[in-house]
This record gives structure tokens, sequence and C-alpha cells, in this order.
């Protein structure tokens, strides 16, 4: 399962606005190859279901994940900081073994 916080889930809307897309576009958690660790987070609004996505809902936000991501992603929690360290998204991932200083990419 994949879950976001609520501060994340303010953001995730107020993008969503910001883009102009309606409530139909869902968040999608991806795994990419690349970064200084091996893999990247990707984040994306898609409102499309593919062949083998898992659909999670938390806090009324649907969150779509692609089988192959899924291995990388499950108990990961979305997280929005915006403090002195930095701005974004963040994923507190509990199956990344390293984390590179910016936190846009883990290995595992």
């Amino acid at each position: 399962m994949v879950t976001i916080t609520d501060k994340a889930k303010e953001q995730i809307i107020e993008l969503r606005k910001e883009e102009g897309k309606d409530e139909t576009y869902n968040i999608r958690v991806s795994v990419k190859g690349g970064g200084c660790s091996g893999l990247m987070y990707d984040l994306e609004f898609d409102n499309a279901l593919n062949d083998g996505d898992e659909v999670f809902e938390d806090k009324d936000v649907k969150i779509l994940v692609d089988k192959k991501s899924l291995l990388y992603l499950l108990g990961t929690t979305l997280d929005f900081s915006d403090g002195l360290n930095g701005k974004g998204f963040q994923f507190i991932n509990p199956n990344a073994s390293r984390t590179c200083g910016c936190g846009e990419s883990f290995a595992v």
C-alpha cells in the first residue's frame, strides 16, 4: 500500500488546480532508473488506468502504481515539506537501503 500525508494531499489538490486538471486526474507514483543512487521516484497526474496498475486510495486521493514500481514502493508514504531544508514531495520508503542527499533517488 502507498499512503499520503495531509500535507501531501493539500499540495496534490493545489497542483491539480494550477495545472487545470479536474478530479478525474489521479496521482501516479512510479520508479525509474537513474539518479545518484540508481532509482528515481516519478510523480505525475494521470486519468488513465493501465493494465497491471494497482490503485490505492488514501485521504480521498487515488494513487496509481504500475506493477513494476509496486515492488519498490510497498509501504511508502508520500509527504510534502515546505521548510527551510527544501520544498517538495518526499518519499518515506521503508524499502530503501540508502537515499541520496536530495531525496529524489534511492537504492534497495
